[in-house]
């Protein structure tokens, strides 16, 4: 027998054993598609604010206001000085008639509460944006000193601290997805070697059968590795699919109120490495599912 004959037999054997056992090939692969399925409806929820958190530390910068704007010579030399920071980026000046200007368009319709009011009203003000890699409290913290030696300005505004307070919640979201998905992960190896230890059980006589006729215990292992790999994989995709269905007509439209809310676009769903992720996982809980069950019942 060639190898590719080989490879055809056991997954024909591993066919045949799902059919006959029908009840017990449609609990195992439910019982991984569930666990899979809760374990991908967090990840996309984590997944789509994590993306939120992204797009806000790309905003993160430092506002130098100033009780007086700078004109002329003087701003050119403070923001040099303030460009040759490391950690600085860019930096853009605001004068007051454009921050009023600004400020009009923002109020759209109510711009008339603005009439009569000077725009000095405003401040001037430096805009200073952080390369990506220093957009942390460190990063901030360094231009903030700088600043605060090189240019006399009135007031400082930076908005890392809530930015971390929202990232500290993240972490401890994934620590709690990463125990939900060890305990679900665990339940499911269980309840997956049970069920296959249940059709070994039907199937003893047989076993011994093949045993007495010379068969190895490879030979006989590898139709039921074969059968717990199916039906991981069977059960990541229905898993993989109800979280696409779950996602397009209930979570993309119960998330996309928060998500505006806080500068999303859209509610994303898994990323294609997650998704072939997910397919992995259940072909690999089948298949040390049914591993551990072998291993008590067919010696190697």
């Amino acid at each position: 027998m060639s190898f590719l004959e080989g490879k055809i037999y056991f997954v024909r054997r591993a066919l045949r054993n799902m059919r006959q056992s029908p009840f017990l090939c449609v609990a195992a692969t439910g019982t991984v598609a569930v666990a899979l399925s809760l374990l991908a409806l967090f990840a996309v929820i984590v997944f789509n604010i994590q993306q939120v958190t992204s797009r806000w530390s790309q905003e993160i910068q430092v506002i130098a206001y100033f009780d007086e704007a700078p004109q002329g010579e003087t701003l050119r030399q403070w923001q040099e000085k303030i460009e040759a920071y490391d950690a600085v980026s860019d930096v853009l000046f605001v004068s007051s008639e454009e921050a009023f200007s600004r400020f009009r368009e923002r109020l759209g319709q109510d711009a008339d509460l603005l009439d009569g009011l000077p725009v000095e009203v405003l401040p001037g003000s430096f805009e200073i944006r952080l390369h990506p890699k220093e957009r942390s409290r460190a990063g901030v913290a360094k231009v903030v000193e700088a600043l605060g030696q090189d240019v006399p300005a009135a007031d400082l505004r930076y908005g890392q601290d809530w930015l971390e307070r929202f990232e500290s919640l993240l972490v401890l979201m994934k620590m709690f997805g990463a125990i939900l998905g060890g305990f679900l992960l665990f339940a499911t190896l269980f309840i997956v070697a049970n069920t296959i230890r249940l059709t070994l059980y039907t199937r003893r006589d047989e076993l011994e059968v093949m045993s007495l006729v010379g068969a190895t215990p490879l030979f006989i292992k590898l139709p039921f590795l074969f059968e717990g790999a199916l039906q991981g994989l069977c059960g990541g995709g229905l898993a993989l699919l109800s979280t696409f269905l779950l996602h397009a007509f209930f979570l993309r439209r119960g998330l996309a109120d928060l998500l505006l809310a806080t500068g999303g676009e859209q509610v994303l769903f898994l990323p294609l490495n997650a998704q072939i992720a997910l397919l992995l996982a259940g072909t690999l809980l089948g298949f040390f599912g049914s591993l551990f069950s072998l291993r008590q019942l067919v010696r190697v």
